[in-house]
């Protein structure tokens, strides 16, 4: 798991850490703005060290990387499953203080590869990214998780931010859409690669948690604050091994949109600490 959103150079801080589910920055060793950028590649099929290990899920467990995991106080759930995920945010990349260190799902951070890092998607999920500052469009792998920067959904590799044209600039608006698993054993050099949708990891819906409390009264205290305005409120129980929290969420809805919608309103309403998260 890297700990850096889209500086290259930059070390990671707790302050950038806070109250962020998914703003710029330039890179800390992009010396130069790229004057001359090369052709974006397009992936044909999969080539050697392309094919992803198989669909999680198939032994009936779930993976470790499908876990809730917290960094500096603050937990981010895995989505159950990538099918129909499609956003709009600003990509970032890193780079050279990661080169060589373990990603998320365990393997070597090669900068030169075609990955990216995101902070919720099932890990060897394939997405789609199009540079919508200037077209350009890749098709990437998640291997790691990130970045944990507020305002940025996806961190590219150095190899992928500079065939969509961010290298030099450090931020870009994107859009990035979920294709599912490249299937293994296909593909042919010249044409499009097949995907399959993942398969979710269970059934469950989506809220917005506003707070978390080792005291449950003060939970307590705020759901019942909320409940007038916002309807549906609940405390959830969880234990982290170290500490028992009290979640307070808000709303209950069957798509990430309306969870970031949700979400977006409460945080005008003044529960800046909202954010969406798999039920």
């Amino acid at each position: 798991m890297h700990r850096q959103g889209g500086r290259a150079c930059f070390t990671w801080l707790a302050p950038c850490l806070a109250l962020a589910l998914f703003l710029g920055g330039l890179p800390g060793c992009a010396s130069r703005q790229d004057t001359q950028l090369p052709p974006p590649r397009k992936y044909s099929g999969p080539g050697p060290g392309e094919t992803p290990p198989p669909a999680p899920g198939k032994s009936g467990k779930v993976p470790g990387t499908q876990r809730p995991y917290t960094i500096q106080g603050k937990t981010y759930r895995p989505l159950p499953s990538a099918e129909g995920y499609h956003e709009r945010g600003i990509a970032s990349w890193y780079g050279p203080n990661f080169h060589g260190k373990r990603t998320s799902n365990g393997e070597q951070y090669n900068m030169e590869s075609l990955t990216a890092a995101h902070k919720t998607l099932p890990m060897d999920t394939w997405v789609e990214v199009t540079n919508q500052e200037n077209g350009r469009q890749l098709v990437l792998r998640i291997n790691d998780r990130g970045p944990f920067v507020d305002g940025r959904i996806i961190d590219l590799s150095k190899a992928a931010a500079r065939d969509l044209g961010v290298l030099g600039k450090g931020t870009a608006l994107v859009e990035v859409k979920a294709l599912g698993y490249r299937q293994m054993g296909t593909g042919v050099a010249g044409k499009p690669a097949v995907y399959v949708p993942p398969p979710s990891y269970d059934t469950g819906t989506f809220t917005v948690q506003v707070g978390a409390f080792t005291n449950t009264a003060n939970a307590q205290r705020l759901a019942a604050k909320l409940r007038p305005q916002w309807g549906t409120v609940s405390v959830v129980r969880y234990d982290r091994g170290d500490a028992v929290f009290h979640r307070v969420w808000v709303g209950k809805v069957s798509r990430l949109e309306e969870a970031k919608a949700l979400q977006e309103r409460l945080r005008a309403a003044g529960q800046d600490k909202a954010f969406a998260v798999a039920w």
